[in-house]
């Protein structure tokens, strides 16, 4: 399976100086880069020749590119024959999306078309932030919301033309839409190649990362509220380890209440039991009426009568599940999900899961 990684950001943010990086360095690997030749500019105008009609070139590190005009699948189609005839050598793909572009159409196509799914591997998604006009793009554009919520790694570029507190702020109002995606403040493309390659976001595995400020903040939420008497496993959280004081949390929200983002994510925990039966018709329901909105969703899930984990995850509809290892005898059974979307009804989510859990 050759690995696949998605190069998303809106205009300006720094993909196609990342691109000429990975074309350019000796990195000793051989990448092949598809371009979507309708990005703001265009790689092929300061690093390839264009005089021939052949649409793959040969860099002198050992990667090509890929210029596609047409239909993605495709492209990949070509790339695939043409390594398995023995014509070209690469290890790894990476797609770069135009500026405009939803991510969400081009995950699919690794899910949807089995061609494309035997022989490629969709490792990750990564967006490029662009920190001095991310704010003003994430408030007028829903597209650059997407880019974030799809997103299994955000890269900040441009972080020196921003002070500190703008720094922190965007960091805050990215956490809050996709607390999955793990942020690295990057200069000028200069991040590690490593850290861009088998990040396996779209792995089944049993590990769910989600940012612990976000969790922090997330257990204040409920504690302050008593709203909701969910027996979820921070009912009987102490203050005074969230790592949040409390009059600062109320400050904090405030400050940031100016950025009401439609793309945003909720966390879902509980120490009981899911019934299996019952989860299964209510997540098939939800993805059924809600899953256009939904972006990414993930959970690690306590199954009655299961000694094993279930993890599962999908994009829009598209749900994948699995076992995954037994549970050791000294860690606590619980289920914990988290979910990203457009505008989505978090009450109603949250109920129906409760009333899937074993009374």
């Amino acid at each position: 399976m050759i690995p696949v990684t998605i190069l998303t950001g809106f205009l300006g943010s720094g993909k196609t100086t990342l691109l000429k990086r990975i074309l350019n360095e000796k990195h000793g690997m051989k990448i092949a880069v598809i371009e979507n030749e309708f990005g703001e500019e265009n790689i092929d105008n300061e690093i390839l020749v264009q005089e021939t009609n052949e649409q793959i070139i040969q860099m002198s590190n050992g990667c090509i590119c890929c210029t596609i005009r047409g239909d993605l699948a495709r492209a990949l189609e070509d790339l695939a024959n043409r390594k398995k005839a023995g014509t070209l050598d690469f290890d790894r793909v990476v797609i770069e999306t135009t500026g405009l572009a939803n991510p969400g159409p081009v995950a699919q196509t690794f899910f949807m078309d089995n061609t494309i799914a035997d022989e490629f591997l969709l490792d990750a998604i990564i967006t490029l932030v662009d920190a001095k006009h991310a704010n003003h793009q994430l408030d007028e554009h829903e597209v650059v919301q997407r880019q974030v919520g799809f997103a299994d790694r955000l890269f900040i570029t441009k972080s020196d033309l921003v002070d500190a507190a703008a720094l922190e702020d965007l960091k805050h109002r990215l956490v809050h839409m996709n607390p999955r995606a793990a942020i690295r403040v990057v200069n000028f493309g200069e991040a590690d190649i490593k850290e861009i390659f088998d990040l396996r976001g779209f792995n089944l595995n049993s590990k769910l990362e989600i940012d612990p400020d976000f969790l922090a903040e997330d257990d204040h939420a409920h504690d302050d509220a008593h709203a909701h008497d969910h027996d979820h496993a921070h009912d009987d959280h102490d203050h005074s380890t969230c790592g949040h004081d409390h009059s600062h949390d109320h400050e904090h929200h405030h400050h940031h209440a100016h950025h009401d983002d439609k793309i945003k994510s909720f966390v879902y925990r509980s120490d009981k039991p899911f019934d299996a039966n019952r989860l299964e018709d209510f997540l098939g329901g939800i993805l059924q009426i809600y899953g256009e909105r939904l972006l990414r969703y993930k959970g690690v899930l306590y199954m009655k009568g299961v000694d094993r984990k279930v993890v599962f995850q999908g994009v829009h509809q598209m749900m994948g599940s699995d076992l995954a290892g037994k549970w050791q005898p000294i860690e606590k059974k619980n289920s914990k999900m988290v979910f990203i979307g457009i505008e989505l009804p978090q009450d109603l989510i949250t109920d129906g899961l409760d009333a899937c859990l074993v009374k």
